[in-house]
């Protein structure tokens, strides 16, 4: 089950919403609760037990290391936390990328496992994780209620595709949290505006982005290729963490923002400072700074650094074109931290924006590649050696057909769209006025996203394979 179809929409969701709020607060989360397992053996029916697991783990785990802490054997509890869903993780998401480099590399004829990859494995176990190692070091106190835990890793709105969200985030919120009508008000908006986001834009680009790629293809038509998968992922992503915070809003969670406009970003630092803000925080608390970050001598910076980003890369998928894009990242944040950051700052800021556009598109580009021979040929086409023309009558089409789409994404992606709404509340009237229109503007939306859903085709949120 997805956020952007009709048996989301208008049959599970209302039937938790009318069950959520009918019951006491002490049945809340075990109404949360078990709605999310209903929401995850929907789409998976034998890879829930699986995430079944992960809970149990953590939540003994988390007792056991409680009661050794500052023992050796709390430490040696901490360590099965981690390796024990790592593993889990590792068997199903990397099994068949190990075995097939092994017969590569050493001329094997080992047989590929096939395995079927449980949809959000990556996302609720660095959750699990975070909430073992947290414990382990005092910065939040053990969870000895099974029904809160489950529900914190089980949460059906960012169980999926994130954000990751820290036990710490939402421990004291599982205990005791406000409800009131602002924060539903919030909660469907922001709901629907991602909604719209991976509707409208996020399914129209990724149209458009096979066009390009796959159609009668040019090199003009490769570059806006890299512009619309950009621009894709963007919209899929970041729409995925509008709905989820919303959803949480709506069932009184705070959940932290995972996006913030990373377009406008005058460096790769920042760019990457502001998008999937989460998972970047994860990766810094507990592989980055562990390491040492920045506090160490340069060769030691640069293997914590490229150590971070390969990590990253891989937890992003199995294949040697995500390893290679999160080495890509290293190399220009460790040329940035050397010298390039002095140069940047004395640079014109549509300079500084041009360099990060570019970089990131083409990170897009090998992000988005079927492979590696894929991926060199999609660099060929790109500049000019794929033998293809420069510019096509079907590339006019398309650019002329899907303008008004680039353009909304285009000014999307920025933060233009709300300041100008924020400007325009500041004047009382013009405020009063919004207010008005704002739920008639919501309703309007959900009727056009209702029709492309209905006429439309399934297309799932680009992050369930990770």
């Amino acid at each position: 089950m997805i956020f952007s179809s009709i048996s989301f929409l208008f049959y599970f969701l209302p039937i938790v919403l009318i069950l959520y709020f009918a019951v006491p607060f002490k049945l809340k989360n075990l109404v949360l609760l078990l709605s999310s397992l209903f929401f995850y053996f929907y789409g998976e029916p034998i890879y829930g037990f699986l995430m079944i697991g992960t809970i149990l783990s953590a939540y003994i785990h988390g007792l056991l290391i409680d009661k050794f802490k500052g023992k050796a054997v709390g430490k040696f509890f901490l360590c099965t936390s981690v390796i024990i869903p790592l593993v889990s993780l590792c068997f199903f998401k990397y099994a068949d990328f190990f075995i097939s480099n092994i017969n590569i590399i050493f001329g094997g004829n080992f047989d590929l496992l096939k395995l079927a990859l449980p949809i959000g494995i990556s996302f609720y176990t660095f959750q699990a994780l975070s909430y073992t190692i947290d414990v382990y070091r005092n910065e939040v106190a053990v969870q000895k209620n099974l029904l809160n835990l489950a529900t914190y890793i089980a949460l059906f709105p960012q169980l999926i595709a994130g954000p990751i969200v820290r036990y710490a985030d939402i421990e004291a919120e599982l205990r005791e949290r406000t409800h009131s009508f602002e924060n539903f008000s919030y909660g469907v908006n922001r709901f629907i505006i991602g909604l719209a986001k991976k509707v409208l834009i996020a399914d129209s680009l990724g149209t458009l982005s096979m066009l390009l790629h796959d159609g009668d293809a040019s090199v003009v038509g490769y570059w806006v290729y890299s512009i619309a998968v950009s621009l894709q992922l963007y919209f899929d992503f970041s729409g995925y963490s509008d709905m989820a915070i919303g959803l949480g809003r709506i069932f009184g969670f705070h959940f932290l923002e995972n996006f913030n406009y990373p377009f406008v970003s005058k460096s790769i630092g920042e760019f990457w400072r502001r998008w999937h803000i989460s998972l970047g925080r994860w990766f810094r608390d507990y592989l980055y700074i562990p390491l040492g970050g920045n506090r160490v001598k340069i060769p030691r910076f640069i293997f914590n650094t490229a150590l971070v980003w390969l990590c990253t890369g891989f937890w992003h998928g199995a294949d040697w074109t995500f390893i290679l894009w999160g080495l890509y990242f290293a190399i220009f944040l460790i040329i940035e931290k050397f010298f390039l950051n002095k140069v940047l700052k004395k640079l014109p800021a549509f300079l500084t924006h041009f360099y990060v556009c570019l970089v990131v598109m083409l990170s897009f580009v090998l992000f988005s590649s079927n492979g590696l021979e894929n991926a060199v040929n999609d660099f060929k086409c790109l500049f000019g050696a794929g033998d293809l023309p420069l510019f096509t009558s079907e590339t006019g089409y398309y650019l002329l057909s899907y303008s008004v789409i680039l353009v909304m994404a285009l000014v999307g992606s920025t933060p233009l769209i709300k300041s100008v709404v924020l400007s325009l509340k500041r004047r009382e009237i013009l405020n009063k006025i919004i207010n008005v229109l704002e739920p008639i503007i919501q309703l309007s939306l959900l009727a056009v996203i209702t029709a492309y859903m209905v006429d439309g085709s399934f297309s799932p949120f680009l992050y369930f394979r990770f």
